[in-house]
């Protein structure tokens, strides 16, 4: 048999494909690569920049370590098309998202003995829905201060009721009604402070720990990062800034806990990180990536708006967040360890 024939007498099936069917394929291939790599890379560009942006920018910056599903997927494709130039930028899109997935801020203990414990709890309770888990909680966890941001009418009298007031005589609060409430609750003696200013109910107060050891405490709860309300969230977070930054010019000890609505990937939150001289408790305990919000998603997913801010004379140990129902936030608890300056 000639190969003619042969040709002509092999199933079809075996022919090879013709080249003018296999472009189209791989052309689209490449079009969807590049597609999913130009949104990671204009992302990562606002990160890399230290600047926040305009809508969507802040709210995706949110969920940078999802980026992650684009990027590889953007690369797979290139490599589907033979893509070259988008295999090389797809790799590099990865490293950048790897690279920012990192922990920011610093770490390293302050050198002075330590002279006083306390355990800082802080959860939203979303409009006061989640109060009677959050009690069940703050019955076995025992904290010393505890911040409550979106605490309404029923949820502050339910905490003042509920809550043995030989364990919790202390309080500072915002009474107020749906998202504008908010309340700590405190073991320790509070003295009454100005709060920061904002939309939303943000008290403060100077907490008196064992050995007359004065620390400034400061609820925070800006708006969040809503299309056009990016300025309002912005300033906010400014405000929370400056007043970590004044107590770091007089040299205070400082904590300021509850729902930033900002995570580390945001420039407003790093801002108030490096100017205000405080730092993440949750990632001085070794849990910066573990998601707060939403608490409908599985722990591997969300991401974490909810921190324990602290001065570096605070050393922290054993976050750890929360299910307590009916509110969309995990609620964190953290140890912290106020440190007496180094002679």
């Amino acid at each position: 048999m000639d190969s003619a024939t042969a040709a002509r007498t092999a199933p079809q099936e075996d022919w090879p494909e013709p080249q003018a069917k296999r472009r189209p394929s791989r052309r689209l291939s490449a079009w969807l690569s590049a597609l999913l790599l130009a949104g990671v890379t204009a992302i990562l560009g606002f990160r890399t920049a230290d600047s926040d942006g305009f809508t969507p920018i802040p709210q995706l910056l949110a969920f940078l370590p999802w980026l992650l599903a684009p990027a590889i997927g953007g690369l797979l494709l290139a490599a589907l098309a033979r893509w070259r130039v988008g295999l090389v930028w797809g790799v590099i899109a990865l490293g950048g998202v790897a690279w920012f997935m990192e922990p920011y801020g610093k770490t390293d203990d302050p050198h002075g003995p330590a002279v006083a414990e306390i355990r800082v709890m802080a959860s939203n309770v979303e409009f006061g829905q989640g109060t009677e888990g959050l009690i069940k909680a703050v019955r076995r966890e025992k904290p010393d201060l505890l911040f409550v941001p979106e605490c309404d009418y029923i949820c502050s009298d339910l905490l003042r009721d509920e809550l043995p007031r030989t364990d919790y005589p202390y309080r500072a609060a915002s009474e107020a009604g749906g998202a504008e409430g908010s309340v700590i609750v405190s073991k320790l003696p509070l003295k009454k402070a100005n709060g920061v200013a904002g939309t939303l109910g943000m008290p403060g107060a100077v907490a008196e720990l064992k050995g007359g050891h004065q620390v400034r405490v400061q609820l925070a709860h800006p708006m969040p990062p809503l299309p056009r309300q990016l300025g309002t969230w912005r300033s906010e977070l400014a405000g929370l800034r400056d007043y970590a930054a004044d107590g770091r010019r007089e040299d205070r000890s400082s904590i300021i806990a509850g729902d930033f609505n900002a995570t580390q990937d945001h420039a407003a939150f790093r801002d108030l990180l490096d100017t205000g001289g405080v730092r993440d408790a949750a990632r001085l305990a070794g849990s910066a990536r573990t998601p707060s919000w939403p608490a409908t998603l599985m722990s591997p997913l969300g991401t974490q708006i909810d921190h324990v801010l602290a001065t570096p004379d605070f050393s922290a140990r054993d976050a750890h967040f929360l299910e307590i129902g009916d509110t969309d936030h995990r609620a964190l608890v953290v140890d912290l360890t106020l440190h007496a300056p180094q002679r």
